[in-house]
């Protein structure tokens, strides 16, 4: 059976958190101003060391200027297990 791995899964995503604010020219911190959270969550979530909320999600799309769809517009890898 295929699955995702919740480990795997945080770590695409803050892969491509990660590419989206670095293709728009903006540091951690100006995402964290913009998006109003602490900028230690926003390298925590690049990290793949936490799982965001909604709320955050929202608010980092708010940030990063993009519709909150396109943060959740990656392929995760998937594990045989």
């Amino acid at each position: 059976m295929t699955k995702i791995r919740d480990s795997e899964l945080l770590e695409r995503f803050g892969d491509h958190l990660k590419g989206i604010r670095t293709g728009k020219g903006l540091s951690q911190e100006e995402v964290a101003y913009r998006a109003d959270i602490p900028i230690n969550q926003v390298g925590r979530i690049e990290r793949g060391e936490v799982n965001t909320t909604v709320s955050t999600l929202f608010a980092l799309a708010k940030g990063l200027e993009v519709p909150p769809a396109q943060l959740l517009s990656f392929e995760p890898s998937l594990s045989q297990g």
